[in-house]
């Protein structure tokens, strides 16, 4: 693999591994990404498992415009990935994931879902932008996520699934774990939910924001 040292593809690896025990992604519905450097990115490669890949299914490509750098096909989102390190450079990790909770409310023809009914989604997530569907790996979808992760660290794919980013890869699965565990909360609870109230939610996205600028 292109100048690309033994133990980062062995996280990286490890980290596919722990998405899909985490129940996060089914099949080849899923894919990572890692900067590497200034302009290169690991990220898994086009139908791959992430539950079983292999150093086979790792790719190194350019950031800078997402190509390859090896004969190996990437993810079809890759346009996404590429898109996000290069606007976020406070990003190190990007995970498509698909859960079953996260991807039914964001099938459900509803803009404004309350995400906020546990306190691990404002404090670790912050708000969650949504976008229209567009067919996978297509230039639309590509713009859209990486335009709504400008200012997000978790976008909902109409029908789609869910993008999340981290400054590593427990950072991100993190992320997608509660996450999913807010949407699976809404789901069982029903019209009867009440969510955190809105002084409550604020005060943990105001330690979120001091949080992010004591790491800046």
């Amino acid at each position: 693999m292109t100048n690309t040292p033994e133990h980062i593809v062995r996280e990286f690896i490890e980290a596919c591994h722990e998405t899909a025990r985490c129940g996060l992604v089914r099949c080849s519905s899923g894919n990572m990404s890692l900067r590497l450097d200034s302009n290169r990115m690991l990220i898994t490669a086009s139908r791959s498992w992430m539950r079983d890949l292999s150093s086979d299914g790792v790719c190194v490509c350019r950031i800078s415009d997402g190509s390859p750098m090896e004969e190996k096909p990437p993810s079809v989102e890759m346009g996404f990935h590429a898109g996000i390190l290069r606007c976020r450079p406070d990003v190190n990790v990007v995970l498509h994931f698909q859960t079953p909770c996260g991807t039914a409310l964001a099938s459900r023809d509803v803009e404004d879902v309350n995400y906020f009914v546990i306190p691990e989604v404002p404090f670790y997530i912050g708000p969650v932008a949504r976008v229209p569907y567009s067919q996978p790996g297509s230039e639309d979808l590509a713009e859209a996520v990486t335009d709504a992760m400008r200012t997000h660290d978790m976008v909902t794919i109409a029908n789609h699934g869910q993008v999340t980013v981290g400054d590593s890869f427990a950072h991100a699965i993190q992320n997608a774990s509660f996450f999913e565990l807010a949407c699976e909360i809404i789901l069982h609870g029903g019209d009867k939910l009440t969510g955190l109230s809105c002084e409550d939610a604020q005060y943990l996205l105001d330690l979120r924001g001091q949080k992010e600028e004591g790491n800046a």
